[in-house]
């Protein structure tokens, strides 16, 4: 049994960090009110972004993502082998956090940090792919999306098939959650960065 104590100390690890509101915690720290009635109600940054303070929005992202790479890297220096445990806790602590009735981000900016933690090469292709769309298309939810799509592609490719399950299984819950995004955008009325939402 003693085994399975860097299992579950990587999850709780994992979890604790991922779900650190950050970008509920900021909004109201500077005045902004809850973030959960602001725009979209979620607590990410492209919501955040919504209160019209760009920096804020930028800082949330940021954080958001550090808390992933975080939980990778401590696990790593902690608990060897127990990363992608600790990666999968981080991802679910930032989607259905329980000081908030688990009610979350999206996943997208905390996916993007457990890529870097990884292997950075996935994080890499991670970040180029969810830049380069927002620059093309300036539409957040598909930037993200065609992100969560390439995490898996690129473990494959790089050689990390034990990532890939993983990996997948954190892609189908980024569209799951961005399931109202898909249908607006299969309808042409997903807002643009910098526009109002429809």
């Amino acid at each position: 049994m003693a085994y399975l104590i860097p299992i579950i100390l990587s999850l709780l690890l994992g979890y604790g960090l991922g779900s650190i509101p950050f970008g509920l915690i900021l909004t109201k720290a500077t005045g902004g009110g809850d973030l959960r009635s602001i725009g979209s109600g979620n607590i990410g940054a492209t919501n955040v972004l919504r209160t019209g303070k760009k920096w804020l929005a930028a800082l949330t992202l940021l954080l958001d993502l550090m808390k992933g790479l975080a939980a990778v890297l401590i696990a790593a220096r902690f608990f060897p082998g127990c990363e992608a445990i600790a990666a999968a806790g981080a991802f679910f602590g930032h989607l259905y956090p329980v000081w908030l009735r688990f009610e979350g981000g999206k996943g997208v900016a905390t996916y993007a940090g457990i890529m870097f933690g990884l292997f950075w090469q996935g994080g890499v292709v991670y970040a180029v792919a969810w830049i380069g769309a927002l620059i093309l298309f300036r539409i957040s939810s598909l930037s993200g999306l065609i992100a969560a799509l390439c995490a898996p592609i690129a473990a494959y490719y790089f050689g990390r098939g034990d990532l890939v399950p993983l990996l997948i299984a954190c892609s189908l819950i980024v569209f799951w959650k961005h399931r109202e995004n898909i249908e607006r955008l299969l309808s042409g009325n997903e807002p643009r960065v910098g526009s109002k939402s429809k």
